[in-house]
């Protein structure tokens, strides 16, 4: 976010650039609303996917594997863990079997270097992102009223 295209190249400078962007994700954080939160979850997820892919792609083992353990870390802390399965029927329900799922193809993408299982599990979560984010206007206008 402050580097040249030349200081990233050295090390300092992706350190620095990793501790501004985490520090920009923690400012968010903070000041999120709880379906903001999910959102950023879910963005999350999808570039944890991305960089999975990319990595995988250019043999960079080691960098698929943290960006598969930040999905899964995702999936399991934050959206399942996120669930209230007394509360939330069938649906909360449903979701922690969706998500019990995912860790486990995010697992076996990662041990068998599969990047049709990561595919698989973007195309699983894609529309829960989308669903969720078209509920934002809506969610804004209930908060508004309160």
């Amino acid at each position: 976010m402050f580097t040249s295209p030349q200081a990233s190249r050295h090390p300092a400078a992706r350190q620095h650039g990793g501790l501004y962007q985490q520090i920009g994700v923690e400012s968010q954080v903070a000041v999120a609303s709880p379906h903001t939160l999910v959102a950023m979850l879910f963005d999350g997820f999808m570039e944890a996917i991305a960089v999975a892919r990319g990595a995988l792609r250019e043999g960079r083992l080691e960098a698929k594997g943290a960006a598969l353990r930040r999905a899964v870390g995702i999936v399991e802390e934050g959206l399942r863990g996120g669930l209230d399965l007394r509360a939330g029927g069938t649906l909360a329900s449903d979701l922690n079997e969706l998500y019990r799922y995912l860790t486990v193809r995010l697992t076996q993408a990662n041990l068998r270097n599969d990047e049709a299982a990561l595919d698989e599990c973007q195309r699983l979560v894609l529309p829960l992102q989308q669903a969720w984010a078209s509920i934002a206007a809506q969610v804004r206008a209930a908060d508004g009223a309160r």
